[in-house]
């Protein structure tokens, strides 16, 4: 069998993009044009590559963005969002959409005003060549242009990917300033679900790849370096997409999701199956060291872990779930399919009867949730997420969708202390991207701040930036900000504050 590494494992997107050879306009000329959007086939529809996920063929910059409503004058910093925007794909078959290349799309906010915004590609190697730029540096092992994440870290930005790829470092103005290793340390694969404790100053990653027969867990300390990396023995090499961190343990969850060989031989697009012979299983790691302890739970697939924190002598985990099976791979749709679609449930790990108990939170379609990151590691009481019906739909594709009128748009924000939850419900056709929580200054509440994201403005054919305030969720909306363009449905981002 070959050495499996990014570019053979997962080469099928990444060969057919770096092979699209496309031109950009050249210096001085303005934006780069990617080819157009591929038109998907009469007799098979690819939703991933359609509608609000279609991707966008330009980089646009635009300045003093028109205002509905007034932007608060304590948001100063930048918005930003990584997701897949494929380009130079010439046949749709040979596309995945969590293997699109990346590309951050930005708004700056200071002093009450939209200043600008921006999209742009992650420019790896392949990237650089399609748009005819020079890449201007060694190219990295397991080079891919990040899609999944784009977070701050120590006054850097950095885009994120799981299983090979350095990050990517991103300027202000979300130009590409090369690949980061965390000063030298970083050997080896991160994860695109870092989770900082900002009590201890410390990045933690749960990394994986499809050789290993383990995941490590990282930890990066306040100097910015990698210092410490245990091994944690696995079988069957899972995909472990996210992680959940406490105070004082590191929770790994090990789900049916597996490294298929025999795909990646073939030449799959994405080699991972669903696989019915590797139990499902909540791995305990102590922080400072020592075994793991793992518990059994009924085969699910977890997509995202909201938070998790300890509760005398349990944990308690918030995490989107489906049902299983969850075919990473897609069947035969271009991304992802589940025939159900996530849930937020909770899980309780009973350390000292060696148990976990599960239940559902709240059971309407949602996904990409998320907390308040000072609260990272420690108990929370609120949670943000955002209800797409057109995604819902995408991962359903088979044969035929599901009627739309089952879904809706909406952004969702959950009290977990009263077991209620607000839901600011959006028009047909303004499909929601996942929902960020901004504390306001000076805060004192843990929900005293606002929820943004970008939401499809199915009026304008282009998106808006939603500000909500987050104590007042289901009112008037305090700003929206309104694009030049559309930000297709994607991943995930983060709000990085003025220094």
């Amino acid at each position: 069998m070959t050495d499996h590494t990014r570019r053979n494992v997962l080469r099928g997107a990444a060969a057919i993009a770096a092979a699209g050879g496309l031109v950009g306009t050249g210096a001085g000329a303005g934006p780069h044009a990617a080819a157009a959007a591929p038109q998907a086939s009469t007799a098979r529809r690819f939703p991933f590559l359609e509608g609000a996920f279609e991707p966008v063929t330009e980089e646009l910059t635009a300045f003093d963005l028109p205002v509905t409503g007034r932007i608060p004058h304590d948001l100063n910093g930048r918005y930003l969002r990584n997701g897949p925007n494929v380009l130079g794909l010439e046949d749709p078959r040979a596309h995945h959409w969590m293997l699109g290349d990346g590309m951050v799309h930005g708004v700056r906010l200071r002093d009450g005003r939209a200043e600008w915004y921006r999209n742009r590609w992650v420019r790896s190697s392949q990237v650089a060549k399609k748009l005819g730029e020079p890449y201007p540096r060694p190219v990295p092992p397991d080079d891919f242009p990040c899609n999944t994440h784009v977070i701050p870290y120590r006054g850097r930005i950095l885009t994120l990917q799981e299983s090979g790829p350095l990050p990517y470092e991103l300027d202000d103005d979300l130009n590409t300033v090369g690949t980061y290793d965390f000063r030298g340390t970083l050997k080896g694969p991160l994860t695109a679900h870092t989770k900082f404790d900002v009590h201890a100053g410390e990045l933690h990653a749960i990394a994986y790849y499809p050789t290993w027969d383990h995941v490590r867990h990282l930890v990066i300390d306040p100097t910015g370096r990698v210092s410490r990396t245990t091994r944690i023995p696995v079988a069957d090499a899972p995909m472990i997409h996210d992680f959940a961190l406490t105070e004082h343990h590191v929770i790994i969850l090990d789900m049916p999701v597996t490294f298929d060989p025999a795909a990646a031989e073939r030449g799959d697009i994405v080699p991972y199956v669903w696989n019915d012979k590797h139990p499902a299983r909540v791995g305990v790691l102590p922080r400072k060291g020592g075994a793991v302890r793992w518990f059994e739970v009924d085969p699910v697939y977890y997509s995202h872990t909201l938070n998790a924190y300890e509760e005398g002598p349990n944990i308690v985990i918030d995490t989107t779930n489906f049902d299983a099976p969850f075919l990473v791979a897609g069947n035969g749709s271009g991304g992802p399919y589940s025939a159900g679609t996530p849930r937020l449930d909770r899980w309780t790990i009973d350390l000292r009867h060696g148990r976990v108990r599960t239940r559902t939170l709240d059971d309407r379609p949602q996904e990409f949730p998320r907390v308040n990151e000072a609260l990272v590691s420690r108990r929370h009481r609120y949670g943000y997420s955002a209800a797409s019906a057109e995604m819902a739909v995408a991962y359903m594709a088979v044969d035929g969708n599901p009627p739309d009128r089952a879904f809706s748009n909406a952004l969702i924000k959950q009290d977990l202390l009263r077991g209620t939850t607000q839901v600011h419900r959006l028009p047909r056709g303004a499909a929601a991207s996942e929902a960020v929580f901004v504390p306001r200054e000076h805060s004192a509440a843990e929900d005293d701040g606002y929820a943004i994201a970008y939401v499809h403005n199915p009026d304008r054919g282009a998106s808006d930036l939603l500000i909500l305030a987050a104590q007042d969720f289901t009112g008037e909306p305090v700003a929206r900000i309104h694009l030049p363009g559309r930000v297709p449905l994607g991943f995930h981002g983060s709000w990085i504050p003025d220094a």
